[in-house]
């Protein structure tokens, strides 16, 4: 199965240098049941890149939580056996934030990864407005949600899992 983690750069510095993901429970997002009702479309590419795209959001508020982290969103997209993953239905269809989540109760070796999405760095200043205003969103702040969604008006690029150490900071 297909999972998207969500972390910094400064997260993915930390994970290079100790060759897996941790610590557990990793929060990821999938292609799960509740994403697919939601998203009513059969085509996988599609729906995984929803997940992606949810996987960015949590990115954005691992951002909030780290100022000195680069500004920039960054996921992982690992590859992992389906009974690595662990799908909690019941707090998957409270909301639509939650949709498309899933843990990872073991870490993940780094190996693992397929790829690593990013954004570029022309997106710093857009992703650092967006992470300041997360706080503000959250309290229903209309100004400050449009500021977050805004990040989103960047994609988040690929990299093949052997650039990740010229991504680092």
């Amino acid at each position: 199965m297909r999972v998207y983690v969500p972390t910094t750069l400064s997260l993915l510095a930390v994970a290079h240098a100790a060759g897996e993901l941790g610590p557990t429970p990793l929060s990821a997002y999938a292609v799960t049941p509740a994403l697919r009702e939601w998203y009513v479309s059969d085509d996988i590419e599609e729906l995984e890149y929803a997940a992606l795209v949810r996987a960015g959001q949590a990115s954005l508020r691992l951002l909030a939580a780290d100022p000195a982290a680069p500004r920039r969103r960054a996921v992982i997209a690992l590859d992992v056996p389906d009974k690595a993953v662990l799908l909690d239905t019941g707090a998957e269809y409270q909301d639509q934030a939650s949709l498309g989540q899933v843990r990872l109760a073991d870490p993940v070796a780094l190996a693992r990864a397929a790829a690593v999405h990013v954004d570029a760095d022309d997106a710093a200043d857009d992703v650092a407005a967006a992470a300041a205003a997360v706080p503000a969103a959250d309290a229903g702040d209309e100004d400050a949600r449009f500021t977050v969604d805004g990040a989103e008006d960047h994609e988040l690029l690929w990299y093949a899992t052997q650039e990740i150490p010229a991504l680092l900071p």
